[in-house]
């Protein structure tokens, strides 16, 4: 596929920035769709576009996903493929507010699939969570297992998107590919993330709150991998939906996580064990065999070098975030 001219919802966030960074560089024309919700500060989202909001390839439309009519009246050109990474994000604050996590994610998700029903466009990309494999005792965690138990609102706000994509598939004619996405970290990550506040919380001498007993693990993905994953999702064409894994394959415990951590900032943490969070999995580890056989996905950056990524953006970032 051929695509050239791209909707991104959520584009001035974490992954959404990356992404379209590197659509731009790619000579794709964009049209950004972002809130700037309050779930973390403005400021923040605005350092993530600094680079390219100016770039004459790119329209930023500041709308929420909820409104219909204004996104309708916004979207004039003609488009080959919506991203869909815009969503109400995080499971444990979506089992404090759980109607507005089904509302926006949901109800939103259907909005921009109606865009794409009236406006003709065939190509849809929706940004899913491996939260939606939940208890899942199956390790690693494959596609084809129909088997899914998820433990929060999140979880669940987006295993109901993959479904209502699997009907505008069928009826509308649309390609619809849900890519679940394990654990992303890298600059710009989301302030509430774990590497993101116990890199903070480190620096500045503050104890980390330590869930559990440090033996929870996550399949940690690098922000570059899983751009390179939904860019070459952009070019799938071989059937109409598909759900891929876009993980390293790779399930590191919380503690070794933080013992990396502390290499790499050359600071030790202050730790205060506390319990495991309801809605938190003990696991996640992603089966990534169809990714690689049917788009050439292959994750490349390890961990420590991801985090000292990470940690050179955060040096230089620490006054916003």
């Amino acid at each position: 596929m051929n695509s050239k001219n791209l909707i991104v919802t959520g584009g001035a966030g974490f992954i959404g920035s990356h992404l379209s960074e590197f659509l731009l560089e790619k000579n794709y024309k964009l049209t950004v769709i972002d809130n700037f919700d309050s779930f973390y500060p403005r400021k923040v989202k605005q350092q993530n576009i600094a680079a390219f909001k100016s770039n004459p390839n790119v329209k930023f439309i500041e709308l929420d996903i909820l409104q219909f009519d204004e996104l309708m009246d916004s979207l004039l050109d003609d488009y080959d493929a919506i991203i869909h990474l815009a969503a109400k994000a995080g499971v444990r604050p979506s089992i404090e507010n759980p109607k507005e996590y089904q509302k926006v994610n949901v109800e939103g998700t259907q909005n921009l699939l109606e865009i794409a029903r009236i406006k003709n466009i065939k190509q849809f990309l929706f940004a899913s969570s491996s939260s939606v494999y939940g208890i899942n005792q199956n390790i690693p965690w494959s596609e084809s297992d129909g088997l899914l138990k998820p433990i929060s609102p999140y979880a669940s706000t987006k295993i109901s998107c993959e479904l209502m994509g699997h009907v505008y598939s069928h009826l509308y004619g649309i390609r619809f590919i849900s890519m679940r996405f394990f654990t992303v970290y890298g600059p710009r990550q989301r302030p509430d993330l774990a590497i993101n506040t116990f890199s903070r919380k480190i620096l500045n001498g503050e104890t980390i709150p330590f869930f559990g007993n440090g033996n929870t693990k996550r399949d940690y993905t690098y922000v570059s991998d899983i751009v390179d994953g939904i860019y070459k999702a952009l070019q799938y064409n071989s059937s109409m939906y598909e759900i891929f894994n876009f993980g390293n394959s790779n399930a590191i415990p919380l503690a070794e996580m933080l013992n990396e951590l502390e290499f790499v900032l050359n600071k030790k943490a202050i730790i205060k064990k506390v319990p495991e969070q309801p809605g938190d999995v003990s696991l996640t580890y992603a089966d990534i065999e169809k990714a690689k056989e049917k788009l050439g996905y292959k994750p490349v950056t390890g961990f420590r070098d991801g985090l000292i990524q990470f940690k050179e953006w955060f040096m230089e970032n620490r006054h916003i975030i």
